[in-house]
């Protein structure tokens, strides 16, 4: 049997790959954020099968912790695919990372202005607010575990309201939004953690 020539090796394997397209890319990053909320949802509804079927007290626990992470997961991917959508709306510069994380574009702050910068900005709590209300129309409230998968929607709007809110505030006088994202730090995520919290006991409360 003939050796394969190197050179044709090399040249079979340049035409096999398939370039790397931004929209390929996002293809990845829809498809791993789509198969976490599918686990998180489903960690949910197997927990609150559980406690529907049985009534136990553990059954009951683990369906309040799995809602509340379902219900989180689920509005702040809703959440950031809207940032998305708010950066393409508003004719932004951006990149799509290589690597997979819940963000999913870069966004060229040299090259926007302030005004794409509020339009993508804005966008992400627009989404916040339906994921939040699909959760709500799609969920009756009538376990517990449910309850907590609306409220853990509610906690993740709190969240990122508490981070983003300020933010836009901020650079509504400065013109710098890179400059006061910057200001984000580990007393600012500590306080919107708790904010969060706060509001998910709220939305349980208005909804037991």
């Amino acid at each position: 049997m003939p050796e394969a020539n190197p050179e044709q090796t090399e040249t079979l394997d340049e035409a096999l790959k398939m370039p790397d397209s931004p929209g390929l890319k996002r293809a990845r990053h829809a498809g791993f954020h789509l198969a976490v909320v599918v686990l998180a949802l489903c960690l949910f509804a197997a927990a609150d099968s559980w406690f529907t079927l049985t009534g136990l007290g553990l059954a009951a626990a683990l369906s309040i912790v799995t809602g509340l992470a379902a219900g989180f997961v689920f509005t702040s991917e809703v959440h950031e695919w809207f940032h998305y959508l708010g950066a393409k709306f508003s004719g932004g510069d951006y990149s799509t990372p290589d690597n997979m994380g819940l963000f999913v574009y870069d966004w060229n702050f040299q090259a926007n202005t302030v005004k794409q910068f509020f339009t993508m900005s804005i966008a992400g709590t627009v989404g916040s607010l339906i994921g939040l209300y699909s959760l709500y129309t799609w969920l009756p409230p009538d376990t517990v575990g449910r309850v907590a998968v609306i409220a853990g929607g509610a906690a993740s709007l709190g969240f990122a309201g508490a981070i983003e809110w300020p933010v836009l505030l901020r650079t509504r006088q400065s013109g710098e939004p890179f400059q006061e994202l910057a200001k984000i730090d580990q007393q600012v995520l500590t306080r919107s953690t708790v904010i969060s919290a706060v509001v998910a006991l709220l939305a349980w409360q208005m909804l037991t």
